[in-house]
């Protein structure tokens, strides 16, 4: 595939951040976006709605639908889903992007955000993907993209934060399972995950503006992830990608213009 023109990509929390940037390389294509998020209205402290989100999408050249969505709920799942087919005509691409984060050791993880992280990493993940099956299948290069980590079953990945990392761990194991159980369907399966911080909502609130400014920009995990779902499904499928490789593979070995403060040290992510 030489890019996303027609195509129809359901994506759950794509309001802001990683989610937003994936949505806006598409729509620059043309596609098609079934946008579930939970925020459709204005929140006081983060910027970005599913309506602002898809305006944008509309101005770029794509067709959107917004839907306000709980991921952890698999009617309103089956619901938003059953919406995209009717409106569109089928599912393309879906991408679990929704996530939750917590990074607090056992002793001060509350059950109620223990829930939350396996409700939405990994619960929302297996419901979404179950439920988009069926349309996938029926695709011409369907693609599954999780925004989770490479399996490492190092004790250090744990012990910090437990909770959040086995959440995080689920969603990859989903790519693990699933890619091989799909591989006979041609849906391709596959997980990116970035070397870097990335500047987000949920970085500013774990490091602030010091933490902002020595992170990458969304953009890159977007150009990643569209390098990815335009590969051959059947050729691409059981991954863990980095953004910095994935980017490699594409030809694009200078990655300076993605720094927000140009020169300055990155921080790593979690995980690699």
């Amino acid at each position: 595939m030489s890019d996303l023109k027609g195509k129809t990509l359901f994506i759950t929390g794509g309001s802001r951040g990683i989610g937003r940037s994936i949505i806006l390389r598409a729509a620059k294509d043309g596609a098609n976006i079934v946008l579930c998020a939970k925020t459709s209205d204005p929140h006081p402290q983060l910027e970005g709605t599913i309506h602002s989100v898809a305006k944008e999408i509309e101005e770029l050249g794509g067709r959107a639908l917004p839907i306000q969505m709980d991921a952890r709920d698999e009617d309103q799942i089956a619901a938003a889903v059953a919406k995209g087919v009717e409106t569109f005509g089928g599912v393309d691409i879906l991408v679990n992007n929704a996530s939750a984060i917590q990074l607090t050791d056992t002793l001060h993880t509350p059950m109620k955000r223990f829930d939350l992280m396996f409700g939405v990493n990994v619960r929302a993940t297996f419901a979404t993907t179950q439920a988009c099956i069926p349309h996938l299948k029926a695709a011409s290069n369907p693609h599954v993209l999780m925004l989770s980590p490479p399996l490492n079953m190092e004790a250090k990945w744990f012990a910090p934060h437990c909770a959040y990392t086995m959440s995080k761990y689920g969603m990859s194991m989903c790519v693990l399972g699933m890619s091989e159980e799909l591989r006979k369907d041609g849906v391709a399966v596959n997980a990116l995950w970035p070397r870097t911080t990335i500047a987000t909502a949920a970085v500013n609130m774990l490091g602030g503006e010091a933490l902002m400014k020595a992170s990458r920009k969304p953009e890159i995990m977007a150009d990643a992830a569209y390098w990815i779902l335009t590969q051959d499904a059947r050729a691409t499928t059981g991954n863990f990608f980095v953004d910095d490789e994935v980017m490699a593979k594409a030809g694009v070995t200078d990655l300076s213009s993605y720094a927000v403060t140009p020169g300055a040290p990155l921080v790593p992510d979690f995980f690699l």
